[in-house]
């Protein structure tokens, strides 16, 4: 027995080690015990807050319960990634409402895909090493609570945003699980609780979507009616968009700890010209072939030219106003489907409303220019 602890301590830094070689920031090994979060999962879904994500509810407690996910499984490798790209650009994009703004995770390469072959590369390393192994790599694609078995593994704290932070590394970083049926010595739980009384993402959340410290109502998060949802967005959430087109930073912007954000490694992760800092109109003039080339091997293809003209025409209604802007939303209007065509008319009626502001403001500069000439003038 003595001895199989003793290749088993060995396996785990090796399993480190190689994950390190990968790519992967970090690395920590977790039981599957994650009992104690069953109670708070069943309240979320029960409040509903997972919108029309129906697939949240369907798996039921089999999120909170790896075994029954993965018959075997006795321990699960977490992993992060950092994803921050260089210049990032946050502020200039968001605070240039001609621009739109896509979330910095999703200007590169689709993560899934890169992180979910690399911890195949991993569980083929540890075969290689011990023989026959049962493992599954999981990255955001399975009903798995990867945020509570990351601090489980030590790799950080979920925020008040719900989000994992590592205090030397902020949140700029994707997560990812190998489930194996070997009884590696596990790491240490993170005991270290960063936010304290901070609230910034909280009270800085565009659409009030962090309920409570914790807990995210996804019917209100931006990244959910950009990214999920597949109908119409809620007229009352529209406005509070602004230019995000596809998912939201803003909780992760404000937060203090993100001062520590590492610059990713990974060339894929690096911002593709087409899609950083690009002009609204840029977009919306996209057909689905342009679409479909401009966003091949990124996340933002799952959501089809459909909901990408939605959220471009909601984008381009919150623009200043354009005739450019009207004329390009009106051209499109009758060859456009009735999703598109809802928030078209929405967005030149936020159009017209901005221009006759702007009229009513350059009459009264005028009225106020013409009392102060002389009466000869």
């Amino acid at each position: 027995m003595s001895s199989s602890i003793s290749d088993h301590t060995q396996l785990a830094l090796d399993i480190k080690q190689w994950g390190k070689e990968l790519g992967f920031a970090e690395v920590g090994i977790t039981d599957i015990d994650l009992s104690k979060h069953e109670a708070q999962l069943q309240r979320w879904l029960d409040a509903g807050y997972h919108g029309s994500m129906d697939y949240m509810a369907a798996h039921g407690m089999k999120r909170a319960r790896p075994a029954e996910l993965v018959p075997g499984t006795v321990r699960v490798i977490s992993v992060k990634m950092n994803y921050l790209p260089p210049d990032a650009s946050f502020a200039k994009t968001l605070k240039n409402t001609d621009k739109a703004y896509i979330s910095r995770y999703a200007l590169g390469r689709d993560y899934h895909k890169l992180m979910r072959n690399r911890l195949k590369k991993l569980g083929q390393k540890i075969e290689l090493q011990i023989g026959q192994l049962g493992y599954r790599p999981f990255v955001d694609s399975a009903p798995v609570l990867e945020r509570q078995l990351a601090e489980k593994a030590g790799l950080g704290w979920r925020g008040k945003h719900s989000l994992l932070i590592n205090k030397e590394a902020g949140s700029w970083f994707f997560l990812g699980e190998l489930f194996v049926d070997i009884p590696l010595p596990i790491d240490k739980p993170n005991e270290f609780e960063g936010c304290g009384k901070c609230v910034a993402c909280i009270t800085l959340c565009p659409t009030g979507a962090i309920v409570e410290p914790y807990v995210v109502d996804a019917r209100k998060c931006i990244s959910y009616l950009t990214i999920e949802l597949q109908g119409p967005i809620p007229e009352q959430y529209r406005s509070l968009l602004g230019n995000r087109v596809y998912g939201c930073d803003d909780c992760q912007l404000v937060c203090p700890w993100n001062r520590y954000g590492q610059i990713t490694d990974e060339a894929d992760f690096h911002p593709r010209t087409q899609l950083k800092d690009k002009d609204l109109l840029d977009l919306f003039s996209w057909d689905e072939a342009t679409f479909l080339k401009n966003t091949e091997g990124s996340p933002i293809r799952r959501i089809g030219h459909q909901r990408w003209l939605r959220n471009i025409a909601v984008g381009l209604g919150n623009a200043q106003f354009s005739q450019s802007i009207v004329d390009a939303l009106s051209a499109s209007y009758d060859q456009s489907t009735e999703l598109v065509k809802e928030h078209i008319e929405w967005a030149i009626k936020q159009q017209r409303s901005k221009q006759d502001k702007l009229l009513r403001k350059t009459a009264r500069l005028i009225r106020i220019v013409e009392k102060g000439l002389p009466r000869d003038a």
